[in-house]
């Protein structure tokens, strides 16, 4: 045999990555991503900087690790290659075409590290490998060169026609040798190719070639049929060059590759599906399809071996489900660890998606809500060792990772600080909170506090700086629980997860059980056998809908977080470190006020506990709000200084008082009341009909004085303006509350000021309240509790209405204050956190609709400037966010900048007041109608939205406020390679 001899000047080589933006071809991971990266390649404007992924991803279909650089890759059905280490360590690349990912090799040879294969689904074998680029200089500041995931080359088996089908080469597994250049391949006519131009760089086919096939065997075992697929190829651990070959129809062969002929032969009577050696090589194990695996020994001089030294079928008598893998690992304390995926009974259990663990007479069946994709243990791997000794299992499922800790009395699973799945229950809301104080961000991470072990899987060196503030991302989930994630880095790890179904009696509340199945012998027995555990936090369905999250709200200075739901329900929470057993104050809001003829067709409300209720450590239940009709929450707002909340659904909205536990008011938008007061922008039918007559014959008149005329319609706009159709005031959404907020401004003159809530309608409505906060109004907040507090209610009045040209629904409403700056968060003023408004000049409200931006003077709500974003960009708006970006160059420079996400998936940035156009992004793709919707900004500069079901893609429009990752990985190859012909 003839392999190329290299000779290699060896030195360590430490690359460093510090951002996951690679080339254009291997930027994006899923299916919306390729699509994303081509779409942009053809589309004119700037693109914003994508910073890192957060999340699970999407369809993974293959698992690899490499023990000595302690790196994972998972593989996906979009073609992605994800590399993960320690916490902040991780990297992508991705292959031209979107075809699945079969399997993925690590090389774990010296001279080849660093180095990965993958297997397509198109039968192609794709070479990769860790590249350093040169060193490069971002914002005046001289970085590391990228690290990133390269394809070197690329691999298919050559067809012979006539003699061999396209089906006969398709590979089915890859075996890469540790002692030699080599790389085996096993293909479904039974043939084993043997790959020596490693490199694949010129894609010589001449240099692989046929080195073993079925023919080789001896006439008795073929009996003129086929053996069926190759399933495994696994070389011996102790005697480099021999290799196990096994095939579908139960026959395995001991190949030696040295001697190139059969060295032992096993004749296995059920169809195989996986082998393993045991590590001293002196056994082997093989798992079936009728659900059981077989102990085979290794002996010298017998060459027909018919019988295994054991065949057990773990849960049968009854038909079982194969055993798709199996792993054999020794231990020095006691006997081995087998570990298996499959082999349920298919009758009681087949629809189960499990993985065994057995050692001696612990046996622990996994139970996991998804399907198992591949599964490895972190052992040791040093051939001077005489044991495995496993320390954890990774098992990768289809919708999560599942980390085991096998060293402890159990097998309890380890919390995952990345790849959590962010849609353990479907991400319903989300919201981002930024500078965190750091007693809030220890009061949660101790409310959260998980078990507590080491992460196994630690590959290369995490070199980012400590983030200069915490950063919390909150998302809502369809089952009713709230997540708070830790986004300060390029980890999103989980800190604390808050529950509010306790607070209802739900459709499958285990309390109306009436059977305790811990008191029934039948169901304990059935339940022994096989011993399940339910592992891991995928749950894709829901106790009731009616729990699902729809709007979050958190005053980080006064620990008050508002959560709203699909039900009506809205609940103000107060944190606490104790453990408390109370009952939850619940107040009903009637938004419709007993309106006649109305009948609510929709879902019930959420029955309330009426007894106490145990809620642990953390956010716990101060009041529940039901609004009624039980719609949908569409909007929520939070003042905690004034203890005061506002919520919106598609029949009104209402203003609640949590501290007295009052309702204020509620309105329905539809509503004309109090719609021509003093106050009022909506002049009466009669007057604005009055008016409009009197345009019209003002214009015939002046009309007749002209000496040439021009006719023109009066729906004519200019030409660079796109035509925009008012929409129908009969609209069943009109009456959808979009948005809502809070603001110390000047409502009734130009001299007091006071509270006010703003509120937005789908109908393109802007209603106004002057509110009476008892304490408020002069700078100051009452104390808690003072008997005069508590016996004055808190008091809204209308002040303003204003409705928008075309009826456009409201998406924003921002007060700003003298000098054209948002106003900032409660307490922010009163504590000395931030600068105090500019009280003493004129207020303005910046509102956004979908087709257009504008500017209204306050008090007297005259228009100042305005935005007709529809009408010239041919967009309408769906996300609007106020982002303070701070200068690189000088550190004390910041500006407020107004940012717009459009149902085209591009991003508008305009200055206020001025509203001037100031850049313009490519973001998302316009299909991605969820990507879209899901998007949450923060106040700096980054952003969040979800490019799967299970993945969030962090994005920056500051060139300052970046979060990447920066990190190292030690490799011992060489960098240039010499070939000796």
């Amino acid at each position: 045999m003839l392999l190329p001899s290299v000779l290699f000047k060896n030195f360590p080589l430490t690359l460093l990555r510090e951002s996951s933006l690679l080339d254009a071809s291997l930027t994006t991971q899923s299916d919306s991503r390729a699509a994303r990266t081509v779409a942009h390649r053809h589309r004119k404007g700037n693109f914003m900087q994508t910073t890192v992924e957060h999340g699970f991803p999407h369809q993974p279909s293959a698992l690899a690790y490499d023990p000595k650089l302690q790196l994972m890759a998972i593989g996906t059905k979009s073609g992605a290659i994800k590399v993960y280490g320690a916490p902040g360590v991780e990297f992508t690349g991705l292959h031209r075409d979107c075809t699945a990912v079969t399997q993925i090799h690590f090389i774990e040879n010296q001279i080849m590290a660093g180095r990965l294969l993958s297997l397509l689904d198109d039968n192609f074998i794709y070479l990769w490998e860790l590249v350093a680029g040169a060193p490069r200089e971002v914002g005046g500041v001289k970085k590391e060169g990228v690290v990133s995931l390269q394809e070197v080359g690329n691999y298919s088996l050559p067809g012979r026609p006539g003699i061999e089908s396209c089906s006969a080469t398709r590979v089915t597994v890859l075996l890469l040798l540790r002692s030699s250049d080599l790389l085996c391949i096993g293909t479904e006519g039974g043939g084993v190719y043997f790959l020596c131009n490693f490199r694949m760089q010129d894609n010589n086919k001449d240099e692989c070639f046929v080195f073993f096939s079925s023919s080789s065997l001896p006439d008795d075992y073929r009996c003129g049929k086929s053996l069926g697929p190759v399933e495994s190829l696994q070389e011996h651990p102790r005697q480099p060059g021999k290799i196990l070959i096994g095939y579908s129809r139960g026959l395995v062969v001991l190949w030696d590759l040295g001697t190139c002929h059969v060295e032992q032969l096993f004749l296995g009577k059920q169809q195989l599906e996986s082998l393993v050696w045991e590590r001293s090589g002196n056994l082997f194990v093989s798992s079936h399809n009728d659900g059981g695996y077989s102990v085979w020994p290794v002996t010298c001089g017998n060459t027909y071996n018919h019988q295994p030294v054991s065949s057990t079928i773990p849960y049968g008598p009854f038909p079982c489900k194969a055993i798709s893998k199996i792993l054999w690992r020794t231990t020095q304390t006691c006997s081995p660890v087998l570990l298996y995926s499959g082999g349920m009974p298919r009758a009681s259990y087949g629809d189960r998606h499990c993985l065994t663990i057995q050692q001696d007479k612990d046996h622990v069946t996994l139970d996991f809500t998804s399907r198992v994709i591949d599964f490895f243990t972190v052992h040791s791997t040093e051939q001077e060792r005489e044991f495995d000794d496993p320390s954890a299992l990774v098992v990768l499922l289809e919708e999560e990772l599942v980390v085991i800790d096998l060293q402890t009395a159990g097998w309890p699973s380890l919390p995952t600080p990345y790849l959590a799945p962010l849609h353990s229950s479907a991400i319903t809301c989300s919201c981002h909170i930024s500078s965190v104080p750091p007693k809030l961000w220890e009061r949660l991470v101790n409310a959260g506090k998980a078990q507590q072990g080491s992460w196994p899987i630690c590959g290369g060196k995490n070199m980012a700086p400590p983030p200069k503030q915490q950063e919390l991302l909150l998302t809502g989930h369809e089952d009713g629980t709230v997540r708070f994630w830790d986004a300060s880095g390029v980890a999103l790890t989980p800190i604390y997860k808050l529950g509010t179904a306790n607070v209802f009696h739900t459709d499958c509340d285990p309390s109306d059980d009436p059977q305790d199945p811990g008191n029934d012998p039948d169901m304990q027995q059935e339940e022994e056998w096989p011993p399940f555990k339910k592992v891991g936090c995928f749950d894709p369905y829901s106790d009731d809908p009616r729990l699902g999250i729809q709007k979050i709200s958190l005053c980080k200075y006064s620990n008050k977080l508002v959560v709203a739901g699909t039900a009506g329900q809205v609940i103000v929470l107060g944190l606490s470190d104790e453990r408390s057993d109370h009952s939850v104050d619940v107040s009903v809001v009637d938004l419709l006020q007993d309106r006649e003829g109305f009948t609510w067709k929709g879902h019930d409300r959420l029955e309330p506990r009426l007894r106490p209720a145990p809620f642990p450590p953390g956010f716990q239940p101060l009041v529940l709000v039901q609004c009624m009709p039980p719609a949908s929450v569409t909007a929520v707002a939070l003042h905690a200084e004034w203890n005061l909340i506002a919520f919106g659904t598609s029949h009104g909205f209402g203003l609640f008082d949590y501290h007295r536990r009052n309702a204020v008011c509620t309105l329905h938008p539809n509503d004309s009341l109090a719609m021509e007061g003093p106050l009022s922008r909506v002049k009466s039918l009669k007057k604005s009909l009055r008016q409009s007559f009197r345009r019209i014959r003002k214009s015939r008149v002046s009309g007749k004085k002209r000496t040439i005329t021009t006719p023109t319609k009066q729906e004519e706009v200019a030409p660079v303006q796109r035509r925009i159709e008012p929409r129908s005031a009969d609209d069943s959404l009109s009456g959808v509350v979009r948005c809502l907020c809070f603001a110390d401004t000047f409502l009734r003159d130009g001299t007091h000021h006071g509270p006010t809530l703003w509120a937005g309608t789908n109908s393109g409505s802007v209603y106004a309240y002057a509110l009476e906060v008892p304490g408020v109004g002069s700078g100051r907040v009452c104390e808690r509790g003072g008997a005069s507090e508590s016996s004055v209610c808190v008091e809204a009045v209308l002040g303003k209405e204003i409705q928008l040209m075309h009826r456009a629904p409201v998406v924003s409403i921002s007060v700003l204050d003298g000098r054209g700056k948002p106003l900032p968060d409660p307490y922010e003023a009163s504590q000395d956190l931030a600068i105090a408004p500019d009280m003493t000049n004129a207020h303005s409200v910046l509102i956004a609709s979908e087709e257009q931006l504008k500017v209204f003077s306050l008090p007297k709500v005259s228009a100042k400037t305005k935005f007709k974003l529809t009408a010239h960009e041919g967009c309408r708006v769906r996300k609007v966010a106020l982002v303070v970006f701070s200068s690189t160059a000088q550190e004390d420079y910041s500006e407020h900048t107004l940012v717009c996400l459009t149902n085209m998936g591009d991003m508008h940035l305009f200055n206020i007041p001025g509203l001037r156009p100031q850049v313009r992004y490519d973001c998302i793709r316009k299909e991605d109608i969820s990507g879209i919707a899901s998007c949450v900004f923060t106040k700096n500069g980054p952003g969040f939205y979800l490019i799967s079901p299970s993945e969030y893609e962090r994005f920056s429009l500051s060139a300052k406020v970046v979060t990447e990752p920066l990190f190292s990985v030690q490799l011992d190859r060489p960098l240039e390679p010499t070939c000796v012909r």
